[in-house]
Protein backbone atom coordinates (compact mmCIF):
# COMPACT_ATOMS: atom_id res chain seq x y z
CA UNK A 1 0.00 0.00 0.00
CA UNK A 2 1.37 3.69 -0.86
CA UNK A 3 2.43 6.28 2.09
CA UNK A 4 0.34 8.91 2.45
CA UNK A 5 2.42 11.59 0.81
CA UNK A 6 3.09 8.99 -2.10
CA UNK A 7 -0.38 8.67 -2.64
CA UNK A 8 -0.62 12.54 -2.07
CA UNK A 9 1.84 13.00 -4.36
CA UNK A 10 -0.17 11.00 -6.89
CA UNK A 11 -2.66 13.48 -6.57
CA UNK A 12 -0.93 16.15 -7.86
CA UNK A 13 1.12 14.31 -10.55
CA UNK A 14 -2.60 13.44 -11.47
CA UNK A 15 -3.67 16.93 -11.50
CA UNK A 16 -0.20 17.97 -13.44
CA UNK A 17 -0.99 15.72 -16.09
CA UNK A 18 -4.33 16.78 -16.84
CA UNK A 19 -3.42 20.03 -17.15
CA UNK A 20 -0.32 19.14 -19.59
CA UNK A 21 -3.08 17.33 -21.88
CA UNK A 22 -5.23 20.89 -20.92
CA UNK A 23 -2.22 22.87 -22.41
CA UNK A 24 -1.59 20.67 -25.21
CA UNK A 25 -5.15 21.08 -26.49
CA UNK A 26 -4.46 24.62 -26.43
CA UNK A 27 -1.77 24.42 -28.38
CA UNK A 28 -3.40 22.47 -31.31
CA UNK A 29 -6.07 24.93 -30.84
CA UNK A 30 -4.09 27.73 -31.84
CA UNK A 31 -2.36 26.18 -34.50
CA UNK A 32 -4.96 25.95 -36.42
CA UNK A 33 -5.65 29.25 -36.21
CA UNK A 34 -5.21 31.84 -39.77
CA UNK A 35 -2.60 33.79 -38.91
CA UNK A 36 -2.37 35.53 -42.81
CA UNK A 37 1.23 33.14 -43.73
CA UNK A 38 0.66 29.51 -44.99
CA UNK A 39 0.85 26.36 -42.20
CA UNK A 40 -0.09 22.98 -42.80
CA UNK A 41 -1.45 23.65 -39.01
CA UNK A 42 -4.30 25.01 -40.72
CA UNK A 43 -5.48 22.09 -42.21
CA UNK A 44 -5.45 19.52 -39.27
CA UNK A 45 -8.70 19.68 -38.15
CA UNK A 46 -9.97 19.22 -41.69
CA UNK A 47 -11.66 15.78 -42.66
CA UNK A 48 -12.59 14.64 -46.05
CA UNK A 49 -15.60 12.35 -46.52
CA UNK A 50 -13.86 9.99 -48.69
CA UNK A 51 -15.29 6.02 -49.33
CA UNK A 52 -17.57 6.39 -46.19
CA UNK A 53 -15.00 7.28 -43.80
CA UNK A 54 -13.88 10.50 -42.24
CA UNK A 55 -10.75 10.74 -43.04
CA UNK A 56 -7.96 13.71 -42.13
CA UNK A 57 -6.73 15.26 -45.03
CA UNK A 58 -3.16 14.17 -44.90
CA UNK A 59 -4.02 10.95 -45.04
CA UNK A 60 -5.62 11.09 -48.46
CA UNK A 61 -3.08 14.04 -50.11
CA UNK A 62 0.62 15.36 -49.56
CA UNK A 63 0.69 18.56 -48.15
CA UNK A 64 3.40 21.50 -48.99
CA UNK A 65 4.24 24.87 -48.19
CA UNK A 66 6.32 25.87 -51.20
CA UNK A 67 5.72 29.97 -50.56
CA UNK A 68 4.27 31.84 -46.93
CA UNK A 69 1.08 32.23 -48.50
CA UNK A 70 0.06 28.45 -50.28
CA UNK A 71 -0.42 25.68 -49.53
CA UNK A 72 -0.17 22.91 -52.54
CA UNK A 73 -2.26 19.87 -51.34
CA UNK A 74 -1.86 16.71 -53.78
CA UNK A 75 -4.31 14.43 -53.57
CA UNK A 76 -3.15 10.21 -53.70
CA UNK A 77 -6.49 8.68 -55.59
CA UNK A 78 -7.84 11.31 -58.80
CA UNK A 79 -11.61 10.75 -57.07
CA UNK A 80 -10.55 12.58 -54.00
CA UNK A 81 -10.13 15.60 -55.30
CA UNK A 82 -13.62 17.35 -55.16
CA UNK A 83 -14.19 15.54 -51.96
CA UNK A 84 -10.65 17.37 -50.26
CA UNK A 85 -12.09 20.43 -52.32
CA UNK A 86 -15.09 20.36 -50.41
CA UNK A 87 -14.18 19.83 -47.21
CA UNK A 88 -11.55 22.82 -47.30
CA UNK A 89 -14.77 25.06 -48.79
CA UNK A 90 -16.64 23.50 -45.77
CA UNK A 91 -13.70 24.17 -43.21
CA UNK A 92 -15.15 28.00 -42.34
CA UNK A 93 -11.60 29.06 -42.56
CA UNK A 94 -11.80 31.27 -45.82
CA UNK A 95 -9.94 29.26 -48.11
CA UNK A 96 -10.43 28.03 -51.80
CA UNK A 97 -8.51 25.74 -53.50
CA UNK A 98 -7.73 26.28 -57.29
CA UNK A 99 -7.15 22.52 -58.87
CA UNK A 100 -5.27 21.66 -61.49
CA UNK A 101 -5.83 17.69 -62.04
CA UNK A 102 -4.59 15.92 -58.98
CA UNK A 103 -3.00 19.37 -57.66
CA UNK A 104 -5.02 22.03 -55.42
CA UNK A 105 -3.25 25.34 -54.63
CA UNK A 106 -4.89 26.83 -51.71
CA UNK A 107 -4.04 30.80 -51.61
CA UNK A 108 -3.56 32.22 -48.23
CA UNK A 109 -5.34 35.92 -48.62
CA UNK A 110 -4.06 38.60 -46.04
CA UNK A 111 -6.57 38.85 -43.07
CA UNK A 112 -8.28 42.33 -42.56
CA UNK A 113 -7.54 43.62 -39.27
CA UNK A 114 -12.15 42.50 -38.57
CA UNK A 115 -10.70 39.21 -38.94
CA UNK A 116 -8.09 39.29 -37.16
CA UNK A 117 -9.71 40.61 -33.98
CA UNK A 118 -12.18 37.83 -34.42
CA UNK A 119 -8.97 35.25 -34.36
CA UNK A 120 -7.68 37.28 -31.46
CA UNK A 121 -11.55 36.67 -29.89
CA UNK A 122 -11.28 33.04 -30.74
CA UNK A 123 -7.72 32.36 -29.30
CA UNK A 124 -8.91 33.88 -26.09
CA UNK A 125 -11.94 32.05 -25.53
CA UNK A 126 -9.61 28.68 -26.30
CA UNK A 127 -7.19 30.12 -23.97
CA UNK A 128 -9.66 30.52 -21.12
CA UNK A 129 -11.45 27.24 -21.82
CA UNK A 130 -7.52 26.00 -20.73
CA UNK A 131 -7.58 27.54 -17.96
CA UNK A 132 -10.67 26.57 -16.70
CA UNK A 133 -9.84 22.64 -17.46
CA UNK A 134 -6.35 23.55 -15.32
CA UNK A 135 -8.53 25.29 -12.47
CA UNK A 136 -10.94 22.10 -12.53
CA UNK A 137 -7.83 19.90 -12.30
CA UNK A 138 -6.74 21.54 -9.55
CA UNK A 139 -10.28 21.58 -7.43
CA UNK A 140 -10.36 17.58 -7.97
CA UNK A 141 -6.92 17.06 -6.72
CA UNK A 142 -7.77 19.68 -3.69
CA UNK A 143 -11.01 17.02 -2.88
CA UNK A 144 -9.21 13.92 -2.87
CA UNK A 145 -6.52 15.67 -0.74
CA UNK A 146 -9.31 16.98 1.60
CA UNK A 147 -11.10 13.75 1.56
CA UNK A 148 -7.81 11.94 2.62
CA UNK A 149 -7.36 14.39 5.58
CA UNK A 150 -10.72 13.99 6.44
CA UNK A 151 -10.38 10.23 6.79
CA UNK A 152 -7.56 10.59 8.86
CA UNK A 153 -5.08 9.62 6.48
CA UNK A 154 -3.10 12.66 5.90
CA UNK A 155 -1.63 14.89 8.57
CA UNK A 156 -2.95 18.81 8.61
CA UNK A 157 0.28 20.02 7.94
CA UNK A 158 1.23 17.56 4.87
CA UNK A 159 -2.37 18.94 3.32
CA UNK A 160 -1.15 22.38 3.83
CA UNK A 161 1.96 21.79 2.24
CA UNK A 162 0.42 19.46 -0.50
CA UNK A 163 -2.37 22.03 -1.39
CA UNK A 164 0.66 24.90 -1.87
CA UNK A 165 2.49 22.59 -4.48
CA UNK A 166 -0.81 22.11 -6.02
CA UNK A 167 -1.62 26.06 -6.40
CA UNK A 168 1.79 27.00 -7.34
CA UNK A 169 1.57 24.01 -10.07
CA UNK A 170 -1.68 25.52 -11.14
CA UNK A 171 -0.23 29.29 -10.87
CA UNK A 172 2.98 28.21 -13.05
CA UNK A 173 1.26 26.38 -16.07
CA UNK A 174 -1.76 28.95 -16.29
CA UNK A 175 1.14 31.49 -16.97
CA UNK A 176 2.34 29.48 -19.33
CA UNK A 177 -1.35 29.52 -21.17
CA UNK A 178 -1.03 33.54 -20.64
CA UNK A 179 2.70 33.33 -22.51
CA UNK A 180 1.03 31.17 -25.15
CA UNK A 181 -1.70 33.45 -25.63
CA UNK A 182 0.12 36.05 -25.69
CA UNK A 183 2.62 35.00 -28.57
CA UNK A 184 -0.68 33.72 -30.93
CA UNK A 185 -2.17 37.03 -30.49
CA UNK A 186 0.87 38.68 -31.66
CA UNK A 187 1.50 35.86 -34.77
CA UNK A 188 -2.25 37.04 -35.61
CA UNK A 189 -2.05 41.17 -35.29
CA UNK A 190 1.60 40.83 -37.43
CA UNK A 191 0.66 42.17 -40.78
Amino acid sequence: MASPTQATADENKVARDKMDKAAEALRKELAGLRTGRASLALLDNIRVEYYGSHLPLNQVATLAVPEARMITIQAWDKKAVPFIEKAIINSNLGLVPTTDGQIMRVSIPPLTQERRQDFVKLAHKHAEECRVSMRNARRDAKEALEKRKKDGKLPEDDLRRFLNELQKLTDDEIHKVDETLKSKEKEILET
